[in-house]
């Protein structure tokens, strides 16, 4: 492995760490002269920085284009190129090669619970496990602290009002909502912001008629089933 793998690699992992997508770029298959070689591979960030190269110049800027929007639709797709002068009148490629470059999403699951108490901190700790970004929501701060929650990445102690209205434009980043708060009021809160904001069908009913742990055990989701749900949806 190369230094340059080595940073790509790491980097990774601190996205990861970080609850941050990012799209991993390999150069798949390359026929006659080209500038990058098979096996070499280009990170990009959500922001579009990006780290390693898979061969430069207009063709990585198509490269970087499609990383992007592989983030927004977490679809891996392949690229096929033919350097020459024809397909790409302007960029002074004449090399005439051909190569193929696979594009693949790395997207961090996010978990939001919302609620602070031992329910949520045992969920984090299952979530946590199988690779979760696990964010704790509770606008009681003595709830959402570090110590109660150690498995949480992120703790957010702002009244749920504010919690719901300044949610990430991105829906990706509130993926796998749960609350466990015990008034109903809450839990109707939460299921009206995400019908609207995730445009849910059938949301009037479904906020009049919250489900209840009766209809789960109906459902087959007693105890137990939570790992092998969390495990499932990573």
């Amino acid at each position: 492995m190369t230094d340059r793998e080595s940073n790509i690699y790491a980097e990774i992992v601190r996205l990861q760490h970080a609850g941050e997508p990012c799209a991993l770029c390999t150069i798949t298959k390359t026929v006659g002269s080209t500038p990058g070689k098979t096996t070499m591979k280009m990170l990009v960030r959500r922001d579009g920085t990006f780290v390693g190269t898979v061969g430069g110049g207009c063709l990585e800027a198509e490269v970087l284009e499609a990383s992007l929007q592989c983030m927004r639709d977490e679809k891996s797709r392949t690229l096929s190129f033919a350097l020459n002068e024809r397909d790409y009148p302007d960029s002074g490629l004449l090399c005439g090669g051909q190569l193929e470059i696979f594009v693949e999403p790395i997207v961090v699951p996010r978990l939001v619970l919302f609620g602070g108490g031992h329910v949520s901190g045992a969920i984090a700790h299952v979530a946590h496990s199988v690779g979760f970004h696990v964010t704790i929501a509770d606008d009681r701060e003595s709830f959402a602290t570090r110590a109660n929650h150690p498995d949480a990445a992120d703790r957010d102690t702002a009244s749920l009002l504010r919690m719901l209205s300044h949610s990430p434009a991105d829906p990706n980043q509130l993926r796998y909502p749960l609350c466990t708060r015990k008034r109903q009021s809450c839990h109707q809160r939460v299921l009206q912001f995400l019908c609207e904001y995730l445009c849910w069908p059938r949301c009037n009913s479904l906020v009049k008629s919250p489900v209840r742990w009766k209809d789960y055990q109906r459902m087959g989701l007693g105890r137990g089933s939570i790992q092998n749900s969390l495990a499932g949806a990573r």
